[in-house]
């Protein structure tokens, strides 16, 4: 598995510098377009022999921009065999609106429901509220911090009891413009609560093809600092290379 692992970065990162390598103008200021954009991603593995394995990840993201306001729609889903046993299946969604202060500053509400058999809560909700600001924007390097408070409804997957809690949350998501056609990214998100903190890191290397589609592969790391009973795993790991289409 470790090397399909790297074979997959390694053609991502391959396609991306066998392109021209981007005028970086700190200066430049990306076009800011009014209405929905959104893009879709597409990830199938199978393999036969001694193990046979098959994968398959789906993701949708929808933002709609206006003067004031900015909405954005996520949804993920994950669905994994190994030699005829279920072994990954996680399906995810999120939404959240933003009111624009300035250019650089907003206020934001926030929805996350997360269903994953095999974490040790499942399922997971939040709703949160919170300010949100971007620290970097220079056409190159992208860098916005958010920070918030709210609540989190969760069910412990073995025993079915749930519980309710405040608390605190943290986004940081990076951007770097490698290339004209290349983009890597880092997505970090924290909910820290009396009963657990939940933290998760998306990491990604996305060549464009052309304006329509890009090649993605992604590394996603989530971490529970407190298990409840019977639960055995705090760390989930998955590893994804996607084909991407941009509308």
């Amino acid at each position: 598995m470790q090397i399909k692992y790297l074979i997959g970065i390694t053609a991502v990162a391959m396609l991306g510098m066998s392109q021209p390598v981007m005028s970086q103008d700190p200066s430049a200021e990306e076009e800011k377009t009014e209405g929905w954009t959104g893009s879709g991603e597409l990830g199938y593995v199978q393999t036969s022999g001694n193990t046979d394995t098959s994968a398959l990840n789906l993701a949708l993201n929808f933002v709609y921009e206006e003067d004031k306001w900015r909405h954005t729609l996520g949804a993920t889903a994950l669905r994994s065999e190994k030699d005829g046993e279920l072994d990954a299946e996680r399906y995810t969604f999120g939404a959240q609106s933003d009111f624009k202060l300035t250019d650089r500053s907003y206020l934001f509400g926030a929805l996350r429901y997360d269903a994953d058999k095999f974490a040790p809560y499942d399922p997971v909700s939040t709703l949160t509220a919170g300010y949100g600001y971007t620290i970097v924007d220079n056409g190159v390097h992208y860098l916005l911090g958010e920070i918030g408070v709210g609540y989190r409804h969760q069910e412990e997957a073995v025993t079915g009891e749930t519980s309710d809690d405040a608390i605190a949350r943290g986004r940081l998501d990076y951007r770097w413009a490698v290339s004209d056609n290349t983009e890597l990214a880092n997505l970090f998100l924290v909910e820290s609560g009396a009963d657990n903190t939940f933290l998760q890191n998306d990491t990604s290397l996305t060549v464009a093809v052309n304006s329509k589609f890009a090649v993605k592969a992604a590394f996603q790391w989530r971490h529970n600092t407190d298990l409840p009973p019977g639960a055995v795993d705090d760390t989930d790991t998955q590893f994804t290379t996607n084909l991407v289409y941009n509308f």
